[in-house]
């Protein structure tokens, strides 16, 4: 028992010396059917591969190779005011797999993970800080997720594992040229060119899961920060005239020049530490509790950064009556955001309620809540976002050994989740704020189904 004390010890103190550390659809509604239905408490109880995203480690559990496919979507009902707000669905595909082996006589497993939106890989929006937005959920959670991770298990006892999730990014290029006519818009030529980039990021995670005795399990994650950045760079450059724009004719003024680079972090991941508990209170029933910390007091808020550099020499002899040239914009400035850390709990039971020698049935429940970590919005900024309290609940089925060719098993599990924002008020400081007063909340429907073959 005392090596094991001692990897506990370790463990706990890793959790305790991480620097500090929910920019994806995993964080916001989990990953995987079964681990859903549970309240995502599954640290120090998951083998799939959703231990890619839960606890990397859980991987070197696996019997054999698996392949595991499913669906989900969830529809929020998010309000202000009693106005909807449109906000859209997250839905898509989740797949991955499971390849176990042994070397040198230690069992190891590389898994791969993945969630596909079914109608884009991500999605750019940058809002001015003052225009009310869901924080959490309008633009977060469009994008793609793919995790790769390796595990092994040293020891019946320990289990270690990490890797790497890649996200995406944008980085684009805009010129325009050609000539405008500075008293008919509308006559003007100009052409242009667009060069855009959708690159990888990727962040790391690590896990490890100490097994106390065979009844209780711990276990420690750590999942890196990571940040999506929207960076795009136009440059302009087109004769000025008052006439219709024919090249260079008597009628051309002068030339436009003007350099723009706008940069936005489209989104933002604070790292996390996850600690988390598995207790087998009969053969056939389970409890486990996850609690989550969040850096979130590092969050950067998705607000564009732009600079500009204005080149507009007057023409020969001055400008024509009538015609004021612009002037250099005044520089944007960004209002720090509240924000502070926070702690978030997962509570999660699976009971075996039927167990057959061909097949067994389950049935699971979770809970989870988060406290909203984003400060009160009663100055210019309108960061919306409100509690949530997660109630899940879901079924399973296992069939053992279902054909001679498979001597493995096929599992199928359904979960249905509820999230729940109570209503807000939000009060301005300013009576004459252009946004005003407002109420919010709502709630959000998560349904999905998860199928997997083990061989």
């Amino acid at each position: 028992m005392a090596p094991r004390v001692l990897a506990l010890a370790a463990v706990l103190a890793l959790a305790l010396a991480s620097a500090p550390a929910r920019a994806n659809p995993l964080d916001a509604f989990g990953f995987g059917s079964r681990e859903t239905a549970m309240g995502g408490a599954v640290a120090a109880d998951v083998r799939d591969f959703t231990a890619g995203y839960y606890n990397p480690a859980g991987l070197a559990l696996a019997h054999g190779f698996e392949f595991s496919v499913g669906y989900f979507r969830a529809d929020h009902s998010l309000s202000m005011n009693g106005h909807d707000n449109g906000v859209d669905p997250v839905r898509g595909l989740v797949a991955g797999g499971v390849v176990p082996g042994k070397l040198f006589g230690i069992p190891f497993a590389v898994g791969i993970g993945i969630h596909m939106p079914d109608d884009r890989l991500a999605r750019v929006r940058a809002l001015a800080q003052d225009q009310p937005r869901w924080e959490m959920y309008d633009n977060r959670n469009q994008r793609l997720w793919f995790g790769v991770n390796l595990a092994v298990s040293p020891t019946p006892w320990l289990q270690l594992g990490g890797g790497l999730t890649l996200m995406a990014a944008t980085l684009a290029q805009l010129d325009i040229s050609g000539d405008f006519d500075l008293l008919k818009p509308y006559s003007s030529s100009l052409r242009h060119q667009v060069d855009a980039n959708l690159l990888l990021v990727a962040y790391p995670q690590f896990g490890a899961r100490v097994e106390v005795s065979k009844d209780l399990a711990f276990a420690l994650v750590y999942r890196g920060q990571f940040q999506m950045d929207l960076n795009v760079a136009a440059q302009v450059h087109a004769g000025a005239a008052t006439g219709p724009a024919q090249g260079a004719t008597q009628s051309d003024l002068t030339t436009v020049g003007l350099g723009l680079q706008t940069d936005t972090i489209d989104s933002y991941l604070p790292q996390q530490v996850v600690l988390g508990t598995s207790w087998r209170i009969t053969d056939d029933l389970h409890a486990n509790v996850d609690v989550t910390w969040v850096d979130w007091s590092a969050y950067i808020p998705p607000v564009t950064r732009i600079s500009t550099q204005l080149d507009i020499p007057p023409p020969k002899g001055g400008w024509p009556s009538g015609i004021q040239p612009p002037s250099q914009p005044a520089p944007i400035v960004i209002l720090p955001i509240q924000i502070v850390d926070r702690f978030v709990p997962h509570v999660g039971v699976e009971w075996r309620a039927v167990a057959r020698s061909s097949w067994e049935g389950f049935v699971r429940g979770g809970y989870e809540y988060d406290k909203s970590p984003i400060g009160p919005q009663t100055g210019p900024t309108n960061y919306v976002d409100a509690d949530r309290h997660v109630i899940s609940t879901g079924l399973g089925v296992r069939l053992l050994h279902p054909a001679a060719v498979l001597p493995g098993d096929v599992r199928f599990d359904v979960h249905g989740q509820l999230s729940v924002l109570p209503t807000i008020t939000v009060t301005k400081e300013d009576p004459a704020d252009l946004v005003g007063n407002y109420t919010a909340g709502g709630h959000i429907w998560n349904f999905g189904a998860t199928g997997t073959v083990g061989f």
